[in-house]
């Protein structure tokens, strides 16, 4: 199944979840990734402002600030697919743009270079055990991940994995996956097929 309809399958199949499930399943994705050691030595981590049926980072951005974790929020530029990261530290420094998206106002808020960003929380619409993802289709992450090397790490419903996800040359997997239920190792997953690969040569 090509890119385009996964994406749209999966649209729709988020779309049926609760608000009720959807509050307890974000909840519970937060509580794990704050378990998570590359969180806990984190400064800086960087993410979007979700928009539902997304895993909801406005209540974790909450918790991120109680915990004294600094944050910071992508600006994209459309006409060059670019993205600039602006530290906030209050959600009035956020406007609406295109597409109902929350971006950081730049005349309110700080640019955070790539290099300061300890974990990227990569967004996404399909995933599978390995890292690789369906993205929205605007290219951005892909983009900025080419030259970023951190922690890379997706927050999703479990509903979001399958088996395999087509990929091309340019796409870059995440390191973890952590879902309501559970924390995939994606690393290790790409190792131990790469292995299976190599031994059944």
């Amino acid at each position: 199944m090509d890119k385009k309809t996964l994406r749209q399958d999966m649209r729709v199949k988020l779309a049926q979840m609760s608000e009720a499930q959807y509050d307890a399943y974000s909840l519970q994705i937060h509580e794990q990734l704050l378990r998570e050691s590359s969180i806990k030595k984190a400064n800086i981590i960087g993410l979007t402002i979700s928009a539902f049926p997304e895993v909801n980072t406005i209540t974790l951005i909450e918790k991120l600030w109680s915990q004294g974790k600094r944050v910071a929020v992508p600006k994209c530029e459309p006409k060059t697919r670019a993205m600039i990261f602006y530290e906030i530290t209050s959600f009035d420094q956020l406007e609406t743009v295109y597409m109902q998206l929350k971006e950081p106002i730049p005349a309110l808020t700080k640019e955070v270079p790539k290099k300061e960003i300890d974990c990227l929380i990569v967004p996404g619409v399909v995933f599978d055990q390995f890292g690789f993802r369906v993205g929205f289709g605007g290219g951005y992450y892909d983009r900025y991940l080419a030259s970023y090397n951190g922690e890379r790490i997706t927050l999703a419903f479990g509903v979001q994995l399958i088996h395999k996800v087509p990929t091309d040359q340019y796409d870059l997997p995440v390191h973890k996956i952590i879902t309501e239920t559970s924390v995939i190792n994606c690393l290790e997953n790409r190792k131990e097929s790469q292995s299976v690969d190599e031994n059944s040569i």
